[in-house]
């Protein structure tokens, strides 16, 4: 597996579950929020995006105004990536399904040769995709073929893309982030995460994993009781 940085934001209202600090409510005893970085142990740095409280081995920011939106809580985690760093997964803190694994095939399809794998003119000795994932790529023409991803992320049973559980190549987010502040006059609070990332080339992924979809987010007392199921 690559090198990467993680990003997971943590700093949405929890309005449908009557205003709590989602992130913590615990799923199999453990906080969503710690789940999801337990599934990117292995990214470096770390960065959570909320309100804390800090955690050993993790940067801890936020995003200004607090409660400014996603996209200002990217830039603030951007701003704590090192430059060198080559993709970041860029998560919601409310998944507690996520695996090491789906992270993993995010990054192998973020990071192949930029064929679609799933073209019959692929080389003999590519490896045709594997049992947990296919995956298709749209490029701002919406032509498959020999491009480069600036991110990859799953593609729910619906056809709409989970972008906070994708990973992104850093120099891609940031030339957007330019570009989404030059057009709003430097201020991207409330502004929604579709209108940074339209324009982006993204490889959609769509997962045959066993078990729950890595992009189940909690937003309801049902979806926590779902999610308490699974982990028994």
């Amino acid at each position: 597996m690559t090198a990467y940085g993680a990003v997971v934001l943590a700093g949405g209202a929890g309005r449908r579950m009557g205003g709590p600090d989602k992130p913590v409510l615990p799923v199999g005893g453990v906080p969503m929020r710690e789940r999801v970085l337990a599934a990117v142990a292995d990214a470096s740095p770390r960065i959570l995006v909320g309100p804390g409280p800090a955690i050993i081995g993790v940067r801890l920011t936020r995003e200004q105004p607090p409660g400014g939106g996603p996209v200002a809580a990217v830039a603030a985690g951007l701003a704590l990536l090192d430059i060198e760093v080559p993709a970041v997964a860029l998560l919601a803190a409310d998944l507690p399904m996520l695996t090491r694994l789906a992270v993993g095939r995010l990054l192998d399809h973020l990071h192949s040769t930029g064929i679609d794998p799933l073209r019959s003119d692929r080389p003999a000795s590519w490896p045709a995709p594997d049992a947990e994932a296919e995956s298709t790529g749209t490029s701002g023409t919406g032509s498959p073929g020999a491009v480069t991803f600036d991110g990859a992320c799953y593609l729910d049973r619906s056809g709409r893309r989970q972008t906070l559980c994708g990973v992104w190549r850093p120099a891609a987010l940031r030339a957007a982030l330019e570009r989404l502040s030059a057009q709003r006059n430097g201020d991207v609070t409330g502004a929604p995460l579709r209108d940074l990332l339209a324009g982006l080339t993204v490889r959609e992924v769509t997962w045959h994993g066993a078990g729950p979809e890595p992009w189940f987010d909690c937003d309801t007392e049902r979806d926590l009781r779902r999610a308490e199921e699974w982990t028994r």
